[in-house]
């Protein structure tokens, strides 16, 4: 883990944006604060932070969309939603669209450090040495988030990808929901059951349109869920 890393602030409470840079501050890391959309899009692409801390509600943009599109351009990037509302829909959207993690207001200081330091710890990790995953008929790009079935590109979610890298990276084991809820929250907060149930069956029926006849993920009864390679 880098104790040089730069960690980018972007919400429109200067209050708590000061108090966040004095908190990160005496963990080592280095902290750039921002109060707009604009200023933090700036930040990210000149300063190129290892993580954000971004407002879901800012004055000149949605939180939520910043998120999509950065995920998108920044794969790597490490990304905590906060936001003054607690709603668990809110959390489990972020989540979706590409957020690592995702705080309530007010949240525990120790809490986010907790966090902000498992995402860097994540980030630096050795590379992968394979940062494809191959199969017959299907390719997952660790890199760059893509995921190749038969030739076509199949558009997963944030919390899709990541449950299926996790099965992936462990074909023919079977992952209990405990475990698939792990692997794609960095914090304590875990889905349940049932919602773990309805992104595999998403992920699942987005990879059985891109490759019709085959079924990668199988149910394993009483366990959870498996990836079976093909051919």
């Amino acid at each position: 883990m880098n104790p040089q890393a730069l960690i980018l602030i972007v919400d429109d409470d200067a209050e708590l944006g000061g108090m966040l840079v004095e908190l990160l501050s005496r963990e080592g890391w280095r902290t750039h604060q921002v109060l707009t959309a604009a200023d933090g899009a700036k930040a990210l692409s000149e300063l190129q932070p290892e993580v954000v801390l971004l407002d879901v509600m800012l004055p000149d943009a949605n939180g939520m969309d910043l998120c999509r599109r950065w995920r998108g351009d920044h794969p790597a990037l490490g990304l905590v939603m906060l936001t003054a509302r607690g709603d668990p829909m809110d959390r489990v959207l972020g989540l979706e669209i590409g957020a690592d993690d995702y705080l309530a207001k007010p949240f525990e200081p120790r809490e986010l450090v907790a966090r902000v330091r498992a995402l860097l710890r994540r980030g630096g990790m050795p590379v992968r040495s394979a940062p494809v995953l191959r199969f017959q008929g299907l390719d997952i790009d660790l890199v760059r988030r893509e995921v190749v079935a038969d030739t076509r590109l199949v558009g997963l979610t944030g919390v899709e990808f990541k449950l299926l890298v996790a099965l992936a990276e462990r074909a023919g084991q079977a992952l209990s929901r405990e475990q698939l809820s792990a692997a794609v929250q960095a914090g304590p907060y875990r889905p349940q059951d049932r919602t773990v149930d309805v992104q595999v069956a998403r992920l699942r029926r987005k990879l059985r349109e891109a490759s019709p006849g085959t079924e990668w993920v199988d149910t394993v009864r009483g366990e959870g869920y498996v990836f079976v390679p093909r051919g």
